[in-house]
């Protein structure tokens, strides 16, 4: 059963689920506060100026409702210089009036300025026969003017026009405070707004965050990892459905894990059942192959069959039993010191492969491993590279750079398919599908990288460049020290070198 991959643990982030709660709640306060401030200042600065220019309007029209009568028609310069007189001086502040009377002008101050009475003014107050007001700035500064007609009779207009102008800056100052006011109220507002966030943030991300550590415990394994459920809401029904998965998950696991115990022990139980037969038609096999000379053609030609499929079914049955030792942990090292120089020509020496493999031992490199184990692994690979690739087939040793050292066997053969490179050290795989029987049973590969394994290394299969002569290229990378502490050898000599002619994979 293979092990749960465990996730990259969670690091913060600028852009996290607390960071955007945050910004949003901020956002959302300072948006109202701005919308309702720029709302405040006008229905403010709205109200000052229509309660001012009311009541400006309406005493112009009164103060020259009681004037107009004390002067004669048709004005002069000077009668409309008094009536101007006379209209300011009964205005609150003594605003500038400017009277008129077609091309005659007049004014409080004796100035006639006539900048702030606008032409749109004069020509709304004169068409309309009614009063008008406008506001206007002037040299940086508001204000408001006030035209309206002169009439007798019951309404008679007199040609006679009278204009107003007064100070707004008192206004202007007034909501221009208010503004100020509502601006210092602003940082309170979002420090609020912020704190309000946190806690929010706090409350949502609890239950995210024990959710999240009970993903990674489960990821890692813990098919006991379960989230607590509080309350009713969202965070509360995504919890449950979390919790109700993890136990189907286990529920899944155990079964799939009870099923692989007893495939293996059924794979164990066959092959130690199979070695007492497959001993004795050993046995009957090598006195056939001793008398197959004396016997008939086709007598002799099926001795030699059954000599060959029995000696492949022996060789099988103790990879199987090897691979079952990996499976069940019962695999041991017995590690000592070792010249893998001499380890590795050994290995050449006893299988015959001197003669057609060439070996680069550079003397000196020494390491902490099991000997048996190593002679398998090495075995396997350059049998496999003698049996698929083509010739040369080299071997080299050398001495890694952090500690360790490295096996390369490469031949010179078509290479790997690119689809066989992750899948070469698969069980009973072979790259070339439909050659279903073949020498080897399909687990040397395997039982190599177990081997290395079990001292902490490793082995990895790559093709050569063409350009350098092409051919596969298997590398096995072990450490001078095995991780794993060194135990009692298991005994199994016999299976380490009959593995060794375990099947290829190309």
């Amino acid at each position: 059963m293979k092990r749960f991959r465990p996730l990259k643990r969670f690091r913060p982030r600028l852009g996290g689920l607390r960071t955007r709660l945050l910004i949003a709640f901020v956002l959302v306060a300072l948006i109202s506060t701005v919308t309702a401030t720029a709302l405040a200042y006008r229905e403010s600065r709205t109200a000052v100026l229509a309660r001012t220019q009311d009541a400006f309007q309406a005493d112009v029209r009164d103060r020259v409702d009681s004037v107009a009568p004390d002067f004669d028609m048709p004005p002069d310069v000077r009668t409309l210089t008094a009536m101007a007189d006379s209209v300011s001086s009964g205005l609150s502040g003594a605003p500038l009036v400017v009277t008129r009377y077609h091309d005659l002008t007049a004014s409080s101050d004796g100035l006639a300025d006539r900048t702030r009475i606008t032409p749109e003014l004069r020509a709304s107050v004169r068409s309309s026969g009614r009063t008008r007001f406008q506001r206007v700035e002037y040299r940086g500064r508001p204000y408001l003017v006030v035209g309206t007609p002169v009439t007798y009779d019951g309404g008679r207009v007199s040609g006679l026009e009278v204009f107003a102008v007064t100070s707004l800056l008192a206004e202007q100052e007034h909501t221009d405070a208010l503004l100020d006011s509502v601006r210092g109220g602003l940082p309170p507002v979002l420090g609020l707004a912020a704190l309000l966030a946190l806690l929010a943030a706090g409350t949502v991300l609890r239950p995210v965050r024990e959710l999240g550590r009970a993903t990674r415990r489960l990821a890692d394994g813990d098919l006991d990892s379960r989230a607590e459920v509080k309350g009713r809401d969202e965070l509360a029904r995504l919890a449950a459905d979390f919790n109700t998965t993890a136990d189907a998950l286990r529920a899944s696991v155990t079964d799939l894990r009870d099923q692989e115990a007893r495939a293996r022990r059924f794979v164990a139980d066959v092959s130690h059942e199979l070695r007492t037969p497959l001993a004795a038609m050993t046995m009957v096999t090598t006195v056939l192959d001793e008398d197959a000379a004396q016997l008939p053609t086709d007598a002799a030609r099926a001795a030699r069959t059954v000599s060959d499929e029995t000696a492949r079914l022996a060789r099988l049955v103790e990879d199987l039993m090897e691979m079952s030792r990996f499976d069940s942990g019962a695999a041991r090292l017995d590690a000592a010191e070792t010249d893998l120089a001499l380890t590795v020509r050994g290995t050449l020496e006893l299988r015959g492969w001197t003669g057609q493999v060439a070996a680069r031992l550079p003397e000196g490199i020494r390491a902490v491993v099991d000997r048996r184990r190593v002679d398998v692994a090495v075995a396997n690979l350059v049998g496999n590279a003698l049996r698929h690739g083509a010739p040369p087939v080299t071997v080299t040793l050398s001495a890694a750079a952090a500690d360790g050292v490295v096996v390369e066997v490469t031949d010179r053969g078509p290479g790997l398919p690119p689809d066989a490179l992750d899948q070469v050290f698969d069980r009973f795989y072979k790259a070339d599908s439909a050659r279903t029987r073949s020498e080897g049973s399909g687990l040397g590969t395997a039982i190599a990288l177990e081997n290395a394994r079990l001292h902490g290394g490793t082995i990895e299969a790559a093709n050569r460049p063409a350009e350098e002569g092409g051919g596969a290229v298997f590398t096995l990378r072990l450490p001078r020290h095995p991780r794993q502490p060194g135990g009692q050898p298991d005994g199994q000599d016999g299976a380490g070198r009959e593995t060794a002619t375990g099947g290829g994979v190309r």
